[in-house]
């Protein structure tokens, strides 16, 4: 690649205020029109590098040391007033949650066209005709109106591509991606990354990719930089990344992205006895008709996934299960009793049999809690235990998620994604539930740390018999736990089977699309993509 180095980061050295490293002594530069990925493990300083290279630090974080060079400039060494001029402008964000990029109260043109106005670079109507025309270039529906709609009335991955609008509103010189699809099912991902990807070249927008997924970066990124702990483990072309890595956690970090499923045959044995039953369930939302006459049941010891794009209905399932929304009509039974729709005419014995993991722990704990009131909490709520029994079963819940008791005194900040991943585990099975509810339990979770989620998640079930009920659109967490899967599309399931069976095939149409849409790890999957899609139309 001959172009010139437009972002080049030399020496960065960030530090806590406590004064512990986070980044140490990284150097990176990308060219005009390439793509850097930056993987690595929670922790490792991937995001913290990301939003450096717009000279920007999260509270409780400074740049310690280092030079930030953009364009030619060295944008440390600028005012605040001379940073506010660069961001937005010529280095821009997309952050891995639309939904909390957005303000609520303001239209998507008005959020859209605020860069460009603020810098002062095109007038009102300039910025809408350009927004309009990134609407169009992002696939969204109605590119002429779609600006006129508010966050809440757009999908995850509309308002996904809508940030993206935002980013390149003022035509930046460089992108910083930070898990822009994590949180997109596989069909809505595959489409966002067909999009940013035509987006980079169109403009020849240098991009820094962050995310934890190698097979979603191989898609994009011209050059892979591994990081740990703060520091590069190594960086390459990602080819050589992907399949001749010269580090060992490299190594360790591919293995795991291609594991097999067959670690199922692991888990305890799935017993005759229903703990839950779902017959004919319909929902709605308003007038909306989200779930359409689904019926399932979960046994005792079984796992039963339910998967689909955003929209299908999954969550709301998930919700009526819970008693968070009460169905339209249909039958719930629990235990071989009637399930009262409504949470708050379950009894506390019921509630404390069905418990809820969320899919991001920093806004299912309180920040301000200890590990031991986070996790006792429900102990003495369900079982009315005094203060040393409650720190006694606070200990032995904390050695089942392995984590160690010293941790008990901790507070959210100071754990890792998957500490207080486990810790979220450790609360649910405080209750000693029956059924479990995983809501995506590890799609904000690198590789290694997912792994041992779902190690852990397996050896609880083989020890407790507990169910769970999965949701997810992540098909090799499917693969690896589910031993039932049902495949929803618009309310309703298009497949319900032993997971072998669901993808082995033959496959309904939709199940296929699913399975199409899953990256493997090769840097030329997406061009391949791209290329049928032609071949075809």
């Amino acid at each position: 690649m001959t172009e010139a180095i437009i972002l080049q980061i030399k020496g960065l050295r960030q530090h806590s205020v406590a004064g512990a490293t986070i980044v140490d002594n990284v150097d990176l530069y990308l060219r005009q029109g390439e793509v850097l990925g930056l993987i690595g493990e929670s922790g490792a300083g991937k995001s913290t590098i990301g939003l450096a290279s717009m000279c920007y630090a999260r509270a409780g974080v400074h740049i310690a040391a280092g030079e930030v060079i953009l364009g030619g400039v060295n944008i440390r060494a600028l005012d605040a007033e001379g940073r506010r001029g660069v961001r937005g402008k010529r280095i821009a964000y997309i952050a891995q949650s639309a939904a909390a990029a957005f303000n609520p109260a303001h239209s998507l043109m008005d959020q859209v066209c605020e860069a460009p106005l603020i810098h002062r670079l095109m007038d009102r109507a300039q910025a809408e005709a350009w927004a309009r025309q990134l609407f169009a270039a992002l696939d969204l529906p109605d590119p002429e109106h779609f600006g006129s709609r508010y966050p809440h009335q757009v999908s995850g991955g509309q308002l996904q591509r809508a940030m993206a609008a935002m980013a390149m509103s003022c035509r930046p010189d460089v992108l910083v991606l930070d898990e822009p699809t994590t949180a997109l099912d596989v069909t809505t991902q595959i489409e966002v990354l067909i999009l940013l990807k035509s987006l980079i070249r169109q403009y020849r927008t240098a991009a820094i990719y962050i995310t934890h997924d190698l097979a979603v970066v191989a898609q994009v990124a011209d050059r892979i930089k591994v990081l740990r702990h703060g520091k590069e483990v190594e960086e390459g072309l990602t080819d050589q990344i992907l399949h001749h890595a010269r580090q060992d956690y490299t190594a360790r970090l591919v293995a795991v992205r291609g594991a097999a499923a067959s670690e199922r045959a692991q888990q305890g044995s799935v017993k005759p006895e229903t703990v839950l039953s779902v017959r004919d369930c319909h929902a709605h939302y308003g007038d909306f008709h989200v779930v359409k006459g689904v019926s399932f049941d979960v046994r005792r010891g079984e796992t039963v996934a339910v998967v689909g794009e955003s929209g299908s209905g999954k969550s709301t399932l998930a919700r009526i299960v819970t008693g968070l929304l009460s169905p339209r009509s249909g039958e719930l039974v629990f235990q071989g009793k009637a399930l009262a729709p409504a949470l708050a005419a379950r009894d506390k014995e019921i509630k404390r049999r069905i418990q809820l993991v969320y899919q991001i722990p920093d806004v299912a704990i309180n920040p301000r809690q200890s590990v031991l009131d986070i996790v006792g909490r429900p102990v003495q709520f369900y079982f009315g235990m005094d203060r040393e029994a409650v720190l006694q079963r606070t200990r032995e819940l904390m050695a089942l998620v392995e984590l160690p008791d010293d941790y008990l005194q901790r507070k959210p900040g100071q754990l890792s994604g998957g500490q207080k991943q486990r810790v979220c585990i450790a609360r649910a099975l405080a209750a000693k539930p029956d059924l479990i509810i995983l809501d995506e339990p590890t799609s904000a979770l690198d590789p290694l740390v997912a792994e041992e989620i779902l190690k852990l998640l397996r050896r609880l079930q083989a020890e407790l018999g507990l169910s769970y009920m999965l949701i997810t659109h992540d098909l090799d967490v499917v693969h690896r736990i589910a031993h039932r899967t049902a495949v929803m599309l618009q309310g309703q399931f298009v497949a319900f089977d032993e997971t072998e069976r669901i993808f082995a095939g033959p496959y309904h149409p939709y199940t296929q699309k699913l399975v199409t849409a899953v990256p493997v790890m090769r840097s030329d999957w997406l061009d391949g993509v791209l290329a049928r899609r032609t071949t075809a139309s």
